[in-house]
């Protein structure tokens, strides 16, 4: 292969080939029949469902619609998962270009095999080892005690672990003051008189810290601050279900082939007619050009134009290829921002994607949506009032947790949908 620039990927080297598959929408099925656009969503096990209340519009309430339903099975990055990535939209018009009119789930199936080779994975020796150390350290609780921490590049954090959560209990304490208490102290350190005992005893970091500031990072976590999660909301009867966009089955996958782009000539003035004033104001309209024109649309624009009829680009932790970045996806992606953002907001992994909201790992770039993707969802409505994104870039969990409440079956679990929306009044 040629030399290659993920951007999925867009540089300026002579390539002609890149790692970003594309896919194509036909009515006709290929072998593939689980990844398609529009049409009802299929659940990776009809008789559980997700609740009806993820797949609700976050601005009306409303049922929201499938735009793209995709096979995600990754065996090499994720052996024994089955996955599939569910991408909704809200039909209300007063509801576009709002944050939420448009959903992203990741449904999950881990084998019994995989979920009892995560369990073993933290190794006796290793929770041994934390005996070793002091009670509670402030360091580790703040950046590496959290347990949905990413702690290694090589295995993921079982969320479902028999391990406790939390950093400051010790398997080994005794029942009184298990603490406070000191595991690996005399026996007879416990009948040291009161008047000494408040120094014997190693005090607490979480008990020094002002209490809002230890609730706030969440060191004291022996005991879940909420409820058991709300029972899932039913799904209504199909007939009182929003109407679906047509089914188009993904085909003729393939990875994405460039053309070298060769630089246009620099025109040669061949007459000046005032005395030199041509050549001033050529420059000058070109700076003026060059400063207003919307050079990452342009980018998107003539990536799109070499496979204009792709609907959808997949690279599992490449980049995607952002429409604008003028708009609050395009800043943050692009690492544009202002900087007051929380640094939990980043990934570990360098992706600037929010972190996972189910077990706070990072999150990185799966699919996205292009335009061409309306053009066949929408080709047989009368309207021309239709959907106005440019694109939806998804992002994933990136060790692809289960859901909390699930320890064996299928688990859903929402991640990040990046819309960023046509701004035609702005293009050049």
């Amino acid at each position: 292969m040629a030399p290659y620039d993920s951007d999925s990927s867009g540089g300026d080297d002579d390539y002609t080939e890149t790692n970003v598959l594309l896919g194509y929408a036909s009515k006709e099925a290929s072998d593939d029949t689980i990844s398609y656009l529009g049409g009802r969503p299929t659940w990776l096990d009809p008789t559980t469902p997700p609740s009806a209340a993820l797949a609700k519009c976050k601005v009306c309430n409303d049922l929201m619609v499938l735009l793209l339903q995709l096979n995600g099975d990754l065996p090499e990055h994720f052996p024994g998962h089955e996955r599939r990535l569910y991408v909704l939209t809200c039909r209300r018009k007063t509801c576009r270009r709002k944050e939420g009119s448009v959903r992203v789930l990741r449904g999950v199936r881990i084998s019994e095999a995989a979920n009892k080779k995560k369990e073993t994975k933290p190794a006796e020796p290793k929770a041994e080892a934390q005996y070793t150390k002091p009670a509670v350290d402030l360091g580790v609780a703040l950046f590496g005690g959290n347990p949905f921490s990413n702690n290694s590049t090589t295995s993921s954090a079982n969320p479902f672990s028999t391990n406790s959560s939390s950093g400051s209990s010790n398997p080994f304490a005794t029942s009184s003051s298990a603490s406070s208490s000191n595991p690996f102290a005399a026996p007879g350190s416990v009948q040291t008189p009161k008047s000494t005992e408040k120094t014997a005893q190693p005090s607490s970091p979480t008990a020094d810290l002002p209490k809002t500031f230890a609730s706030a990072l969440s060191l004291n976590n022996d005991t879940p601050k909420f409820g058991p999660p709300p029972p899932p909301e039913p799904w209504p009867q199909e007939s009182d279900l929003p109407t679906a966009y047509p089914l188009y089955f993904l085909a003729d996958a393939d990875y994405e082939t460039l053309d070298k782009v060769e630089d246009p000539p620099i025109p040669t003035q061949t007459m000046d007619i005032d005395e030199g004033a041509g050549s001033s104001n050529q420059k000058e309209d070109r700076d003026m050009y060059e400063s207003t024109i919307d050079k990452t649309f342009q980018k998107f624009a003539d990536r799109l134009a070499q496979n204009p009829e792709q609907v959808i680009r997949y690279e599992f932790k490449g980049q995607p290829l952002l429409y604008s970045k003028h708009d609050a996806v395009g800043k943050l992606l692009s690492g544009s921002s202002k900087g007051n953002e929380k640094v939990t907001t980043a990934s570990a992994n360098g992706s600037h994607i929010p972190r996972c909201g189910n077990c706070g790992a990072g999150r990185v770039f799966e699919v996205q949506l292009t335009p061409h993707a309306i053009m066949e969802l929408e080709k047989d409505e009368m309207s021309l009032d239709g959907m106005e994104w440019g694109t939806i870039i998804v992002g994933v969990c990136e060790k692809d947790c289960q859901q909390k409440s699930v320890h064996i079956g299928v688990g859903y679990v929402e991640e990040w949908a990046g819309v960023q929306w046509e701004e035609l009044n702005e293009r050049r």
